[in-house]
């Protein structure tokens, strides 16, 4: 076999070796950018998955495209006065709930947009927007707001599609879920708590309740005035 020809066919075998090592590159990254979403985003990972119809790949692009437009927002720590602000607010309109489930669910949906414009994320005024952020940083809560929004656009336009206003146990479902993540967003407002350790102090009990936000008595009973 001639200098020439050995050559040629060592060239073709690392040419090979290359292209393979480029795909095998390219496939780790695939799987791990996947992980790394479906870890990132929990269940706003299934439910892009779930409205593409199981596409996975077109998924995980419009939560890549997410991550792209808004993983580099930086939340803005709250002042003490605002965050008890919001708090007092949030406390009166859950007292409102007992007599007034609407009006409460109503306040609610406001102050969750307006909080989350204070803490720098895009204005309430856009909306999905502002979910698409919040998507971003706070997956494991942000259905809740997606929940109280509905909740008092559907009571606001005077019922839902079919003409029914939502029940109050809807409603009330509403108002905890969005609190959740209401939470989420004071907790990390305060600067000197990090992301795992919002409301806890040393001894591990949750300070809601010791900083008066606990739910008022008839939030869990079936004694609102309205239906």
């Amino acid at each position: 076999m001639s200098t020439g020809v050995i050559i040629a066919l060592i060239v073709i075998v690392a040419a090979v070796i290359a292209v393979a090592a480029v795909l095998a590159v390219r496939a780790r990254g695939s799987h791990g950018g996947g992980r790394s979403l479906k870890q990132r985003f929990g269940p706003e990972y299934d439910r892009a998955v779930a409205r593409h119809d199981g596409d996975v790949k077109a998924a995980e692009r419009e939560l890549g495209a997410l991550v792209e437009r808004h993983g580099g927002l930086r939340e803005r720590p709250l002042e003490p006065a605002e965050r008890e602000r919001f708090e007092a607010r949030w406390t009166a309109a859950q007292e409102r709930f007992v007599d007034s489930p609407r009006e409460a669910v109503a306040e609610a949906d406001r102050l969750v947009a307006e909080l989350a414009g204070a803490r720098g994320y895009p204005d309430g005024g856009q909306y999905e927007e502002q979910v698409a952020a919040l998507a971003v940083h706070h997956a494991d809560h942000v259905n809740g707001y997606r929940h109280v929004h509905h909740a008092a656009r559907v009571n606001g336009d005077g019922g839902s599609q079919d003409g029914r206003a939502t029940g109050t146990e809807d409603l009330r479902s509403a108002m905890v879920e969005a609190r959740a993540l209401f939470d989420e967003l004071v907790g990390q407002g305060r600067p000197e708590h990090g992301r795992h350790a919002r409301n806890r102090p040393a001894d591990g009990r949750d300070t809601r309740a010791r900083e008066g936000h606990h739910l008022p008595w008839g939030f869990h009973r079936h004694q609102t005035k309205e239906g």
